[in-house]
This record gives C-alpha cells, structure tokens and sequence, in this order.
C-alpha cells in the first residue's frame, strides 16, 4: 500500500481552547500529531481517525477532489475548520507529534505475532484463522492517557475498539457500568447501525486499544454468522448488566460527576422514580444537601442558602460530585415539601438560563 501523508492548516477557529488558526495537523498512515507543543484533543482524534479510515478505503487518494473541502471538527466548547494543504509521501518528524491524549500508529502485519493475544480475544475467535490476519491489518492501534475519553455519551462513534493493554471504564449517567479489560470490545453499536454513543468510556489508566471503522468490520465480516451472533450475544449480556447496574444503584447509593450528569437531570431522575433518600454534592462553592422523599423535595442547603434558593444555586453549577443515600429519620419522613417539584425545577432552570444571557 503506497504510504498516506497529508497536511491540513487550520482556517477557521471560534472558542477553541487547544489550537488557533493557521496552526498545522498532520495525518499519515502511520501517525497523527497535532500542533507542536499542543495538548491533543480526543473529540479531534476521533474525526481525524474517521477521515484515515476514508482515505485508506480510496488507496491511492486522489487529494485533488479534496483540495477545496473545508473539514470541521466535532465540536466541544469550541470549533476549528481545517483544509489540506499539501500531501506527499514524506514521513512526519516524529518531533511534531503531542505529549498527550491519543497518538496512533498502524498494526504492520509482518509483527501480528506481537499481537498473539489479542488473536486469542473473543470477538476474533468468531473469525475463521484465514481472515484473522487480514482483519487485524484494518486495525489502527491508539494510545490513552488515564482518564482519557475514547467514546463520549451521546456523541458519535464510528468505530469498534479492542482492549489491547489497561483497562477501560463504562459509565452512564454516573453509573459505573463496567470494567473492561485485554481482549474486550467497546463501540459495537457503530457495527449494529447506531452511531451515537450510550455510554461514555474512558481509560481507567494507561491504555492502548486497537481501532477499526465499524463500516469496514461490517464490510469485512458483515456475512459471517458468527459474528452476527456474537454481537447480539454480546449486545443482550451487556444490556443485562447495565440494567442490572442501575437497578443496584438505585437501591443502594448513586454517585457520580456533575459533568456527566446535571443537577437537574439528577432531581429529575429522583422525582420520576420516588425516591426515598438524601442527595450530597461537593460543588465548587463547598457542601450542598437535598433530602427527597418519594420523589419530593422536603429540604435543600447550600453554603448560606437554604430551600429554594439553595435549589435554585445547585442548579446552575456545572462541575463538581454527588452521591445519593437511600432513607430518611422518621423525623426527616413527617417533614413538609419546600414547594412543587416542577415549579421549583422550571424556576430554577429559567434563572440558569438567564444569568448565561446576562454573561453572553
């Protein structure tokens, strides 16, 4: 296969915290390095290796048909617009590449024996010996740093990932769903047809994972029985233990992120299954403290507010951790509620949504 290397510039920036523009990408077949001395950014790793997997399928890559494209990245907080600038057969200096996030380098089939034990993994003991070998050269190998986020809720995902080395975290909603180790898959809703993330999945420390398009395993493999039940095999065991999981959440103690799962999608959650019990937060202005009682809310402390307004603060912060309780005192259970729990949310949210208009 003859090497791929192109070069991209960045033309358009607008909130990005990482890059500015006229800052250059690179993309090989072989790498992927962002501006030197940049942090890499996950979500922009995900749309580079997308746009890899693309330009490997069209070997050789006619970059004329993309000399007008202008590519955009997935968005965070921010935005960036890049267009290529030139491609060559060059290697990229190794000097250019991040010191973090994700760096990539392609599985050389003539070293398939480094990779000995992942030809033992499930998944690819479904695969017929004569195919293992040209599956795996389809792979693309990635590197993360702990807590790192390979798959976001919510967000696209075009690819199915092996654990090849750590371990990776499931998590939704901040549930902790699994843990998964050497050999495991994650992403193969992205083979099944769904392109949008149900659960988040990050490094639970130094990791590495092998990556393929999950259109290019469909393509590949799309006819073999095994395969198909594999996956639905392993579809129905995972859906099994997420609500299994979320089951023993509720029924015990609920913790998490306040990144991950807002303070009013938590209360709603409470409200809707009539939950008995107190919700505790460390947030960025100290302790806060919700009691419900089925569903309701009876008492609410933040800092120096109380009630209402103690609702009507949590509500509008973004980071920070909580962690629900099961059961109240018998004194805690003859307590009145603070007021109606939709009136209250709809309050609180309209001066969340209010105080952003004010800053913007």
């Amino acid at each position: 296969m003859k090497n791929l290397s192109a070069v991209f510039t960045i033309v358009k920036e607008k909130n990005c915290p990482l890059y500015k523009v006229e800052e250059r990408l690179y993309l090989s077949d072989k790498t992927l390095s962002c501006p030197k001395g940049k942090e890499m950014c996950l979500i922009l790793v995900r749309d580079l290796t997308e746009m890899l997997f693309k330009f490997l399928r069209e070997q050789p890559v006619d970059w004329n048909q993309y000399g007008d494209t202008v590519f955009n990245c997935s968005g965070c907080s921010g935005l960036i617009k890049f267009s290529l600038v030139q491609p060559d057969d060059s290697k990229i200096d190794s000097s250019d590449a991040s010191n973090g996030g994700a760096a990539f380098a392609p599985i050389d089939p003539v070293v398939l024996e480094k990779y000995g034990n992942i030809v033992a993994c499930s998944l690819l003991q479904a695969v017929s010996p004569d195919l293992v070998e040209k599956v795996l050269s389809h792979f693309q190998e990635i590197q993360l740093e702990e807590g790192a986020i390979l798959i976001r809720k919510g967000e696209k995902n075009l690819n199915i990932y092996i654990v090849y080395a750590g371990e990776l975290f499931v998590e939704s909603g901040g549930v902790h769903l699994a843990t998964l180790g050497e050999g495991e898959i994650c992403g193969e809703m992205s083979y099944l047809g769904a392109d949008v993330a149900v659960s988040t999945v990050k490094a639970g420390k130094k990791s590495k994972v092998l990556a393929i398009g999950g259109d290019v395993f469909g393509r590949l493999l799309g006819d073999n029985r095994d395969v198909q039940s594999y996956m639905a095999q392993l579809l129905a065991g995972r859906l099994r233990k997420t609500n299994a999981a979320r089951a023993r959440d509720f029924e015990s103690c609920m913790s998490g992120r306040i990144d991950e799962i807002v303070p009013a999608e938590l209360f709603q959650i409470f409200h809707m299954h009539q939950k008995t019990g107190v919700l505790t937060l460390e947030l960025p202005g100290g302790k806060a403290k919700v009691s419900f009682r089925e569903g309701c809310i009876i008492n609410a402390g933040y800092c120096e507010f109380a009630n209402e307004e103690a609702i009507f603060k949590i509500l509008a912060e973004k980071k920070g951790f909580y962690r629900f309780t099961s059961g109240l005192s018998p004194s805690e259970m003859r307590s009145a509620e603070i007021g109606d729990f939709m009136m209250l949310l709809m309050e609180g949210v309209k001066r969340v949504d209010e105080e952003q208009e004010r800053l913007e």
